[in-house]
């Protein structure tokens, strides 16, 4: 038996007791597996999982969870057209178990002023537990709309989710993803997105919990469209994140920026990989992608990967990365007017967040993640 078979059998199992669908979607469903078998779990030996190993995922028998089957019809014109299947084995393994799709869309020229709430929380159970949350999110033209994703649980689980938005010429879309999971639970986590024409997209991904955790974020850009991805993660203890992203700039007068900050304390381990391509007829395309991250343990690891593939000749495209520790003469200055080591450590490192939290354009996530990471530093200096 080979590995990849070894790895594919027991959903294989799962895959076969779910109830049938309606007939496109059990199409859909069944190519998903097929290609999911096909290709197995990534290792470590995939250029693109060189540094994050899912033998945890691969070797753990899971009881799969879901809702009734939920999907709308109108959905079919774009679900799995933009998180392609053909070469990610978790976007077909969610894609095999498609049951309640969550779909969202706003007609065009509608202003939705409060922000959509989506909830994704692992049931608790004595058994580890795999789940495969999809979203479809489809913005008309000239249309605005706030989505704020958030993933929480107890226990150890594992959640596979799969976000595709599709924004209209002339749209506004600001995505939030805010990771809270537990402490023993996986999380792997693919968005893409299609921006249409003068479009202005922003996506901003907080990783908090979590011991195993990836986040893929890949959108493409048509002429004139204007992209933001914003990124925070805190990992501590034996935690470890990685973050994918790629942004494809396909047609001219693109702009796009992009900042991702990480802090890492015990043996945590991080991972960013910034992908940005500029195609060649993306000529006045504008691009910059900055990745920094504060190291405060010794034994915390981050590898970090800053790309730039550019195809056309009138561009502006900039990148770079950093990587450090806390600025020892703050330490001084601040350990000078009083304020005790650990204090002073917490709220350098709270500074440091800050950045990424004051982009939040919603106040009431904004509080609560200044709140949550107010605790998570307390709870470190002391």
């Amino acid at each position: 038996m080979t590995a990849v078979a070894e790895q594919t059998g027991t959903w294989l199992e799962s895959f076969t007791k779910q109830p049938p669908a309606a007939p496109w979607l059990q199409r859909l469903r069944e190519a998903a597996f097929q290609r999911f078998a096909e290709l197995g779990f990534p290792t470590t030996h995939d250029e693109e999982w060189r540094f994050t190993n899912v033998a945890p995922i691969a070797r753990t028998h899971f009881v799969q969870v879901g809702h009734a089957l939920a999907c709308p019809p109108e959905a079919q014109q774009h679900l799995a057209k933009h998180a392609s299947f053909d070469n990610h084995a978790f976007v077909a393994l969610n894609t095999a178990f498609l049951q309640d799709v969550t779909y969202i869309h706003i007609p065009r020229g509608q202003v939705v002023e409060q922000p959509i709430q989506i909830r994704y929380e692992a049931p608790s159970d004595a058994k580890p537990t795999a789940a495969h949350p999809r979203t479809l999110i489809v913005v008309g033209p000239d249309a605005h709309c706030t989505i704020v994703e958030t993933y929480s649980g107890t226990g150890s689980y594992f959640t596979n989710a799969v976000t595709e938005i599709v924004a209209g010429s002339g749209s506004v879309v600001d995505h939030y993803k805010v990771q809270l999971e537990s402490p023993s639970a996986f999380h792997i986590g693919v968005m893409f997105a299609s921006l249409g024409r003068s479009a202005n997209f922003s996506a901003t991904s907080i990783s908090l919990g979590g011991a195993l955790v990836r986040n893929e974020v890949g959108v493409t850009l048509s002429e004139g469209t204007e992209a933001t991805l914003n990124g925070l993660y805190l990992v501590n203890g034996s935690q470890h994140v990685d973050n994918h992203t790629s942004i494809d700039h396909a047609q001219p007068h693109g702009t796009s920026h992009e900042l991702y900050k990480g802090i890492l304390d015990g043996k945590a381990s991080a991972v960013f990989n910034g992908r940005i391509m500029v195609r060649k007829d993306a000529q006045k395309t504008d691009s910059k992608q900055t990745n920094k991250n504060l190291v405060l343990s010794d034994e915390a690891v981050i590898n970090t990967k800053p790309e730039l593939q550019i195809f056309a000749d009138d561009v502006r495209c900039t990148h770079g990365a950093t990587i450090g520790q806390l600025d020892a003469e703050s330490m001084f200055y601040l350990q000078s007017r009083g304020i005790g080591k650990h204090d002073a450590r917490s709220l350098l490192t709270y500074a440091f967040a800050q950045d990424i939290i004051d982009r939040v354009k919603v106040q009431s996530l904004k509080d609560s993640l200044e709140r949550i990471l107010f605790e998570k530093f307390h709870e470190r200096a002391h």
